[in-house]
Formats: C-alpha cells, sequence, structure tokens
C-alpha cells in the first residue's frame, strides 16, 4: 500500500526561519500545526518534531500521539501535561519533559526542525513515557499519510 502525503503548514513557510515565541529562549510555545485532510481509515495521527543537526544526532523536541482522526489543526500554546482532554498524549523529548520544547540550538549555524505528521490505521498503545524510538517502532506498518514541515532556528 502507498502511504499518501500530508501538506503540513504553520506559522512558517516550509524551510524559513521558525519565530522566537516558539523557540526555547522565547516563549517556547508549541508552534500552531495544521495539515491536509487524512485518509479514510485514519484512526489517530502523531506528531514527532525533531533536529537532526545537533552535535550529538537527532535531538527530539515533540512526541505526540493518539490525536482523533478528524483533527486537522493544532493551536498555539499546547498544554504541557501527558494525557490531553481531547485523548491524545505526549511523550517525552530529549529534555527529559512531557510536551513540546522549542529550537534553541547553540550559537553558530541554523539547526533544521523537522515536524512530521503522521496518520495511522490505529490508536497506540505505548505509555505517556514514550520517546521517539517508542513512536517509531509503533507505528512501523501503520503509516496511512505522513508529512511534514521544516523550520530552521540559529542564534
Amino acid at each position: 500500500m502507498d502511504i499518501l502525503t500530508l501538506t503540513v503548514v504553520s506559522a512558517f513557510a516550509m524551510g524559513a526561519a521558525i519565530p522566537l515565541k516558539y523557540a526555547g529562549g522565547g516563549d517556547n510555545l508549541s508552534p500552531p500545526l495544521s495539515w491536509s485532510q487524512v485518509p479514510a481509515g485514519t484512526r489517530s495521527i502523531a506528531i514527532l518534531c525533531d533536529d537532526p543537526d545537533t552535535p550529538v544526532g537527532d535531538w527530539v523536541h515533540w512526541v505526540l500521539f493518539n490525536l482523533a482522526p478528524e483533527t486537522v489543526k493544532l493551536e498555539a500554546g499546547m498544554h504541557r501535561q501527558a494525557h490531553l482532554a481531547s485523548g491524545a498524549v505526549q511523550g517525552l523529548n530529549d529534555y527529559h519533559r512531557t510536551g513540546y520544547d522549542g529550537p534553541w540550538p547553540p550559537p553558530g549555524k541554523p539547526h533544521r526542525y523537522f515536524f512530521k505528521v503522521f496518520a495511522l490505521d490505529s490508536k497506540l498503545t505505548i505509555p505517556a513515557t514514550a520517546r521517539k524510538t517508542d513512536l517509531v517502532k509503533a507505528i512501523q506498518g501503520h503509516i496511512l499519510a505522513q508529512g511534514q514541515l521544516i523550520g530552521t532556528f540559529q542564534r
């Protein structure tokens, strides 16, 4: 089965700088995200944000899963709790915290931040302590559609 493509948009364009209010040194708000309609058969949506440009390798900023399949957007500034009122779950980022922590790379070259959205054919049964590796393993074989938005940040 072919994986369909989702179009993901936010307060910044593909490849553009992420505004300071969505960065660790700013207000550290999760950015607003929206995506194109998910395919029939979608049972949940997962989101992952990571930075592959760190000296230690991939750095994870956000793990979010079990969003309802009818969800097509997230407002800025999601609460940092593991279990959201909607039934969605936020896992642990590489700061060892629940929810979103924005870009704040060391001074120097710009880093890229990949906001990935996955439409899945099942709800996930991983715990709220899930990290990126847990999410990636859990979604294997369940991705109906995916898309990403890449933003940059430099200080």
